[in-house]
């Protein structure tokens, strides 16, 4: 008896489509990666060493495409993200573990951003920052709850462009651009603990492990959004034009990503380090900062620019924990869903999204609340790469799809030198309690 896909028409392959649609799940994976907790990161990174960790923005950025091409590829290939491929290939601790500290440090990075945008948005018109708080998480959740998947992708898409607000803040401030060029091609590194803790919270912030369950859920969506696409795994004729895709999409979102990441990190250096103002425990402050040195318009640019990537990261942090943890209980998922046809989902996206507000109105400090996530996503960034990495060239899970050997070395070498920026990041944490 011959199956529904053997009977089936032959496909025709899909025809290339022009560059701006090409681009959507690697586009808002790598503006996200930008979000309020890695403005602080960037800011604080360029203001405590100056120029000299420009670098590590462009080491992390091969293996930070690396990465995200095998989560997306796992997304398209099999038709279900990576929480529902770990549920489905290995042992229930490892998938619970897993989606229960990735909830633990969304939820933190939420109240994190949260508490950014609202400082932000007071630092520009002034007001009371709690009722900003509650007014951004109801805005960031009634859009995901109410709207379309088709229509909020494309206001994902388009809220990337706020973060241009920071490559022309560093065009407003004086910059002595021979002086960037040669820290960055020759990079004078330090072995100190302060320069290598940076450098590992610089690692972190910019390979997440949200963004893995984010980008390959969110091919999963528009695979199942677009009209007569499947899963590459059930129609192969399909491949070329999605794996090509997937491939710019990656690039192009990565680059942009760490493109901006550069620019943050100079723009501190160039203006806060030169005034001798080393220490930034966030963005708001990074901005409030630049405002006696370059002035209203530097300011407002970066203010505004934390407002708008917050809006951005906010749904993605907790979408990606609502994925993950509406997968692992086998529950209807999806943004292109109705809120009555998977509550379960949205129950989590709303719960990690209040929870969220709530630590807000808390007394744990910011800082202290951003470590502690940055060690959660320690904890379970290489454990998940790993299993990615695995995933990908099992032919039971990416049947004639597994990765070739540029992604594998890539993927493995993201893998190991996340490993030792862990490693490195508990030496410190060790030795600064002794």
């Amino acid at each position: 008896m011959k199956s529904a896909r053997a009977s089936r028409q032959p496909a025709v392959p899909l025809p290339a489509a022009p560059l701006l649609k090409r681009l959507g799940p690697g586009l808002v994976t790598g503006a996200a990666d930008d979000d309020p907790s890695g403005i602080a990161t960037y800011s604080q990174a360029g203001a405590q060493f100056g120029f000299g960790m420009l670098w590590s923005i462009w080491l992390t950025l091969p293996l930070m495409i690396g990465i995200q091409i095998v989560s997306a590829r796992i997304g398209r290939v099999t038709g279900h993200g990576l929480a529902a491929n770990l549920r489905e290939h290995y042992p229930p601790w490892l998938l619970h573990s897993i989606v229960g500290l990735l909830l633990v440090a969304n939820t933190i990075n939420i109240a994190v951003d949260l508490g950014a945008m609202a400082a932000a948005l007071g630092l520009l018109i002034g007001g009371k920052s709690h009722l900003a708080i509650v007014a951004f998480a109801m805005v960031s959740l009634g859009l995901q709850i109410f709207i379309p998947f088709p229509r909020y992708a494309p206001i994902l898409k388009w809220l990337t462009l706020t973060l241009f607000a920071y490559v022309a803040t560093a065009f407003v401030v004086h910059v002595p651009w021979g002086e960037v060029l040669r820290h960055t091609l020759l990079p004078p590194v330090e072995f100190n603990t302060d320069y290598l803790l940076t450098l590992v919270a610089v690692f972190g912030t910019t390979i997440s492990p949200y963004l893995f369950f984010w980008q390959a859920s969110q091919e999963v969506e528009e695979q199942r959004a677009g009209p007569g696409e499947e899963p590459l795994r059930e129609a192969p004729e399909q491949a070329r034009a999605h794996l090509n895709r997937i491939k710019i999409d990656t690039y192009v979102g990565m680059i942009f990503s760490n493109t901006v990441a550069f620019f943050i990190m100079l723009t501190a250096a160039a203006t806060l380090n030169v005034h001798g103002i080393t220490d930034i425990q966030s963005s708001a402050q990074a901005a409030e900062a630049l405002r006696p040195i370059s002035g209203d318009f530097a300011f407002a640019l970066f203010a505004s620019g934390i407002i708008g990537t917050g809006m951005l990261a906010v749904p993605v942090l907790a979408g990606s924990a609502a994925y993950a943890v509406a997968e692992s209980f086998r529950w209807p998922i999806g943004l292109g869903l109705r809120l009555a046809e998977a509550r379960g989902f949205y129950a989590i996206l709303t719960v990690a999204t209040l929870v969220g507000v709530a630590l807000n109105f808390t007394s744990i400090p910011p800082v202290r609340a951003l470590i502690w996530s940055a060690v959660i996503n320690g904890v379970i960034s290489v454990p998940i790469m790993a299993v990615m990495m695995l995933m990908a060239v099992r032919t039971e899970i990416m049947g004639r799809f597994t990765i070739k050997r540029q992604l594998k070395i890539l993927g493995w070498l993201a893998t190991i030198i996340m490993a030792l920026a862990v490693a490195a990041m508990f030496y410190a944490l060790w030795h600064s309690l002794i």
